[in-house]
């Protein structure tokens, strides 16, 4: 419990801070209200400087008046006119007067004259001589005080006094305060009636706060201070013991309560996680319940002193004005709340208009000359960003807080933020959009970027991946992509056919027809090699040892080259050994005397044997004659 009162005494000294604030910083002390109330001042100097010019002008018609009475002539109609002129602008004045005070009466805000038990008597709005009706305000505060420490004062000795221009309330030799013609006007009643309602009023105040301040009602207030501290700390403490019973029964039955929170193989939350999740949740409910507690015992205890009433209703303030400024916060805001939901639904409906239109062609169902089918989706995708974008647009004028210098300010720090640190992403980005109306290829597509060969399986405004034969997944940036060389392997192969080749090398000892029927033979012997259009063979070279043959041949399975090359090669090797087509490649030499032929033993006769040195001599004889 030490800590409870360690509580309320940290929540008093705050509520003491809070209630000197409160007089301070009070809506009377507001710059504007003073500039208001000091614009109005000056207005009325200027109309009383009038009025006292008029009313010196007013003695002198009247006297010049009186020494004609009894006469008749065009001087005294004068006279009389000059003083009616008078009259109506005095008039004038006065309504004048009122209706400033009028428009002003909404808007600005009297300075306080507060009591001994600092209550409010009367506001104080206009200025008399020199003092401004602050420092009328404050004055006449420190003269009830003076009258109140007055052991001896008798109220019924405040008295009310006539004066040249305002009415005076006095005790004895001190003036109180002075009622005059503004005064009543800003109250809208007489000033003699003014000045008796105030007289009474100090008097009412003195009088109560000598009977709230009696020896009797401090020993009672105190009785009822140490009441309510004592009920609060029982239902503290009944709190306290309920909280215990409470997590000793959850914990007698969270066997039963609570199961592991787990989908399929997952699990989310444990029974032993679920556990410390309940327990948090009792804890913030109990600090809670204590917090309502103390917040309904201390305006309790502080209104019992008069002289603590003001912090009640401070305490109270401080918690009921945040959540009634959020809340009229949020009936301000509905209108653009609603505004808000509009122009997303409107837009809402348009995207999925527009997303539509590019889905039907993008499925062929709508053709437009001169956009193709696979251009549907990606100028989808930039017509809805555009979109957005509008709508956040749209939307941005009415975003609380939209037009404040912070708000602006973050905004202009998040862009640039965005354009520094984004700028590869950016040009990754345009890359992508110019490649995609480029059309270099699709998703399936087989293609070479740079070194790397392989399938297109993915393609995203950032980057293109590629899955190679070895089915390694390679990630390209898209600008890499637009600043190089790109081949497609698949453009025409559902066409006329995509064309394999391979070269060999065959010594000019082969006739090249026969070279040229072999070919033909290995390509027809290859799957997935089209027999139209025919392959073609093309020398490419006749080079000091051997000639250079290459076999073209059509297929439509850009996907599987390396298979279809393999076999080809095979087929080739093949189709060579089997008519002792011997392959020179690149560069081979052989002696074929007591050598063996480079065609493989299986293609061979059995009876094969390898040539024997064959050497020729010529005799002296002139004769000639061969050694084997």
């Amino acid at each position: 419990m030490k800590s409870l009162f360690s509580i309320l005494a940290a929540v008093l000294l705050l509520s003491t801070h809070l209630w000197g604030q409160e007089v301070v910083n009070s809506p009377s002390n507001d710059s504007i209200n003073a500039t208001l109330l000091f614009e109005y001042q000056q207005r009325l100097d200027e109309l009383e400087r009038q009025r006292k010019a008029d009313s010196l002008r007013r003695e002198e018609l009247e006297e010049a008046f009186k020494q004609r009475q009894g006469t008749d002539g065009p001087d005294r109609d004068e006279l009389q006119k000059e003083l009616n002129a008078i009259t109506q602008e005095d008039e004038r004045r006065q309504l004048q007067k009122k209706s400033h005070i009028e428009s002003l009466r909404s808007s600005a805000v009297g300075y306080p004259v507060r009591g001994v038990m600092e209550d409010t008597l009367f506001y104080i709005y206009s200025k008399i001589g020199a003092s401004m009706p602050k420092e009328r305000a404050l004055n006449i505060s420190a003269k009830i005080h003076r009258l109140y420490d007055d052991d001896f004062l008798n109220v019924d000795s405040i008295i009310v006094q006539k004066s040249e221009n305002s009415y005076d309330i006095v005790y004895r030799d001190l003036i109180v305060m002075s009622v005059s013609e503004n005064d009543a006007l800003w109250e809208g009643i007489e000033m003699q009636t003014l000045a008796q309602n105030i007289r009474d009023s100090i008097g009412g105040s003195i009088e109560m706060a000598r009977r709230e301040n009696s020896l009797v009602k401090t020993l009672v207030r105190v009785g009822l201070v140490l009441l309510v501290l004592g009920l609060a700390w029982l239902v503290f403490w009944l709190i306290g013991k309920g909280y215990a019973k409470l997590l000793a029964y959850v914990d007698r039955n969270k066997g039963k309560w609570l199961r592991n929170l787990s989908y399929k193989d997952y699990t989310f939350l444990t029974a032993e996680q679920e556990m410390l999740v309940v327990l948090f949740l009792l804890k913030i409910m109990r600090w809670f319940v204590y917090a309502i507690l103390l917040y309904i015992t201390l305006p309790i205890v502080f209104s019992i002193f008069p002289f603590s009433r003001q912090w009640a209703d401070a305490l109270f303030r401080l918690i009921w004005s945040p959540f009634r400024g959020v809340l009229m916060s949020v009936w301000a805001y509905l209108p653009n709340l609603f505004s808000i939901l509009v122009i997303y639904v409107v837009m809402k409906y348009v995207i999925r208009f527009v997303k539509y239109v590019f889905h039907e062609i993008g499925a062929g169902k709508l053709e437009i000359g001169g956009f193709h089918a696979d251009w549907a989706m990606p100028t989808y995708h930039i017509v809805r960003f555009l979109l957005y974008a509008f709508m956040f647009v749209l939307i941005f004028p009415y975003l609380p807080g939209s037009d404040s210098n912070i708000f602006k300010g973050v905004s202009v720090f998040i862009g640039v933020l965005f354009s520094l640190g984004s700028s590869s992403a950016i040009a990754n980005m345009v890359a992508g959009l110019v490649i995609t109306y480029m059309r270099p290829f699709k998703i399936g597509d087989r293609i070479k970027i740079g070194e790397v060969t392989g399938e297109v399986i993915e393609k995203t405004m950032l980057v293109t991946r590629v899955r190679t034969i070895k089915n390694e997944v390679i990630t390209i940036p898209n600008s890499s992509i637009l600043t190089g060389n790109t081949t497609n392997y698949s453009v025409e192969a559902n066409g006329q056919g995509l064309i394999v080749y391979s070269t060999v090398t065959i010594g000019y000892d082969v006739p090249w027809r026969k070279v040229h029927q072999a070919l033909f033979e290995a390509a027809s012997r290859t799957d997935m090699i089209l027999s139209e259009p025919q392959p073609f063979v093309l020398q490419t070279g006749l080079d000091d040892f051997y000639v250079s043959y290459q076999i073209n041949a059509y297929t439509r399975e850009s996907g599987k080259q390396a298979l279809i090359y393999s076999v080809l090669h095979q087929n080739i090797q093949d189709v060579f050994n089997e008519q002792g087509i011997e392959i020179m490649s690149p560069h081979y030499r052989a002696s074929r005397d007591g050598n063996a032929t480079t065609v493989p033993a299986d293609y061979l006769p059995k009876d094969y044997e390898a040539p024997a040195f064959h050497v020729k001599v010529k005799r002296e004889s002139g004769g000639t004659g061969d050694v084997r």
